[in-house]
């Protein structure tokens, strides 16, 4: 599908970026674990709650540990050093900067776009948590360090890096960052070797954050105690970085949907993706793309700003989201919501936009329907067909995208409730507290109301995860020797404050291995529902939240004993249970022969009745 014939043509003589937020001095710093056994309700019941807080800006700081290229003079990372300061070079580029994805030392655009988006759109929806957390300026600078990279790997109108370094390479390597491994290459999809989702992708992010900086609204209503207005976006407003983010939008779009050769799965392109952050489709990163650049692209107007960049106009990006999301036959999914696939934030955002009454969108009523028709699966997985259940201790878990990172799944639907719920677009009262509920409890559970009393976020609580796989944190040097240098009893050497960990399993048990990647592993994507759902917390909440109550050392009376079993550690799956594939095969066996039993009880019972010696009279 071409691009409709430009319309609307705005101008810009020269791009300059305006300074970003000035940050506090002295530094806001993490507070000790011990901490975040202390309650505060009672002695403080204002708005904001201070554990909310401290919350917040643990989850700010983990991005900061994560950073990549020459860091700062105000780096508040002790530990952390100039690294990877030659990316680009093998393509004549400076593509330093950025964030490595998780605990290694890969950069790719396609999950670093999904996390900037959704942090963008928190900070649209519940910004003044930031404001009233004073946590506003690390929000700024947490956000240009990704976009600023994303910028220059945007390296012209047809050209989009998206992965630096070799996955194989950096699998191979366990250690810190200074001696990272080489060669680190460069990726890119471009005009004729194309990557519709990783282009709109970024362009989607590019977009829903120039509405952020453009001071942009999607009106969400107070839903807690407090008498704050909770309607205004984190102060962050600057139009001129607002427009150089938007025309790096805009041209992407132009890239993702008329590249020469065609639209296509970016790992088609750069088969180096495909183990690391291969896409499963692209009309979902369309759809996104083209509401997020309609919203932006009206907000440059009522800006009044002189973008020398040729666009289309807010209503004709509207018409193309709702034209992809027909063609790409998006509606009706249970799909879970994440980096990968977005079709769920797609409902979200239709009905907040329907909502407001937006010039050229679709009837409101059609897409609450749509919305609440995903939400209620959400809730009660029991009602549908699909992958999704409820652990015994009340994680929502889908199979399959929750085997690598159980939480992430489940606090992004709790992102999505929150916000449906914030934005005033449910039909029902009913329907408001079921939804509030379920997303409290999902985060209530991250928090330490599960069967192993952790709180699943690194140096919040003295349970939080003590060994997150990352490479540069835990002070060891010999892949082979991951769990035991340092020991698994000690930690790792330096404590990531703030990180999400990938999450328990579906018997909830977390064993805390530092090898175990699947529970283990931090990522930036992990963290960033959980900012938006602390963020709202801080505007509408006045009570502690949930890590305060658990017992301190009540995690070490329930821990199981040796080893998970899952697609990183392999020995507990002997012996004691069978893996997920095993058990899903002994169930279908079982299922067929029980037909068979029953089929055959039947028939000897029918000869029975016939020959008159079932319990009766000759």
């Amino acid at each position: 599908m071409l691009l409709p014939s430009c319309l609307l043509t705005l101008t810009f003589a020269s791009i300059q970026v305006y300074a970003q937020l000035s940050l506090p001095s002295p530094p806001w710093l993490p507070a000790n674990a011990s901490a975040g056994a202390v309650a505060t309700t009672g002695s403080n019941t204002s708005v904001p709650n201070e554990q909310w807080s401290t919350l917040l800006g643990d989850l700010l700081y983990f991005y900061e540990a994560q950073r990549s290229g020459k860091l700062p003079s105000n780096n508040r990372v002790s530990w952390r050093n100039d690294s990877a300061t030659s990316d680009g070079s093998d393509v004549g580029l400076d593509l330093t900067g950025g964030y490595y994805d998780a605990g290694d030392y890969i950069k790719v655009s396609f999950p670093l776009s999904f996390t900037l988006n959704s942090i963008c759109w928190g900070g649209i929806d519940f910004g003044m948590g930031y404001d009233l957390s004073n946590q506003t300026s690390y929000l700024d600078s947490m956000l240009r360090w990704g976009l600023d990279w994303l910028i220059k790997m945007h390296a012209n109108t047809s050209t989009l890096y998206v992965e630096v370094a070799d996955t194989g390479i950096d699998n191979a390597y366990w250690g810190g960052d200074q001696n990272i491994p080489g060669p680190r290459p460069s990726f890119q999809i471009n005009d004729t070797s194309p990557g519709t989702d990783a282009a709109a992708g970024v362009s989607a992010a590019f977009a829903s954050c120039s509405y952020l900086y453009y001071g942009g609204t999607l009106s969400p209503t107070t839903i807690g105690k407090s008498s704050v207005n909770s309607t205004a976006p984190a102060s962050l407003k600057n139009t001129t970085y607002a427009d150089t983010l938007l025309i790096h939008a805009v041209e992407l779009y132009e890239l993702a949907v008329n590249a020469s050769g065609g639209m296509t799965l970016y790992q088609n392109s750069v088969p180096e993706v495909q183990d690391s952050y291969a896409s499963s489709g692209y009309g979902d990163e369309l759809v996104m793309a083209g509401l997020w650049l309609s919203l932006a692209v009206n907000a440059s107007q009522n800006a009044n700003s002189t973008l020398n960049i040729t666009t289309l106009s807010p209503q004709q990006y509207y018409s193309l989201a709702e034209s992809y999301y027909s063609q790409f036959d998006l509606a009706g999914q249970n799909s879970v919501f994440n980096w990968d696939d977005k079709t769920a934030g797609t409902y979200i955002l239709f009905a907040q936009m329907s909502s407001l009454g937006f010039e050229g969108a679709g009837n409101f009523s059609q897409w609450q329907t749509e919305a609440e028709r995903y939400l209620d699966v959400v809730v009660d997985p029991s009602s549908s067909k699909g992958d999704a259940s409820l652990t015994k201790g009340g994680l929502l878990y889908y199979s399959g995208d929750s085997n690598d990172a159980s939480l992430n799944p489940a606090l992004n639907a709790a992102m999505l409730l929150t916000r449906y719920v914030a934005s005033g677009l449910c039909s029902s009262n009913d329907k408001k507290a079921t939804y509030l509920s379920f997303a409290q409890s999902q985060l209530d559970y991250t928090l330490g109301n599960n069967p192993m009393f952790v709180p699943y976020i690194v140096g919040l609580h003295p349970n939080s995860p003590i060994n997150p796989h990352s490479a540069m944190s835990s002070g060891g040097d010999d892949i082979g020797q991951i769990d035991t240098s340092p020991p698994l009893s000690q930690g790792n050497t330096y404590v990531l404050y703030g990180a999400v960990v990938g999450g328990p399993d579906r018997f909830d048990r977390f064993f805390d291995i530092r090898s175990d990647w699947v529970e283990n592993e931090v990522a930036l994507d992990y963290n960033a529902p959980m900012l938006t759902l602390t963020a709202m917390h801080i505007v509408t909440d006045d009570i502690d939240p949930y890590f305060t109550q658990v017992t301190v050392g009540a995690n070490e009376k329930v821990k199981p004993k040796g080893q998970p079993c899952d697609d990183a550690i392999q020995d507990g799956c002997s012996g004691h249970r069978l893996s997920e594939g095993g058990e899903i095969a002994l169930g279908v066996v079982l299922g067929v022969v029980g037909l068979v039993v029953v089929g055959l009880l039947a028939v000897w019972l029918w000869k029975l009745r016939s020959t008159g010696s079932f319990g009766g009279k000759a």
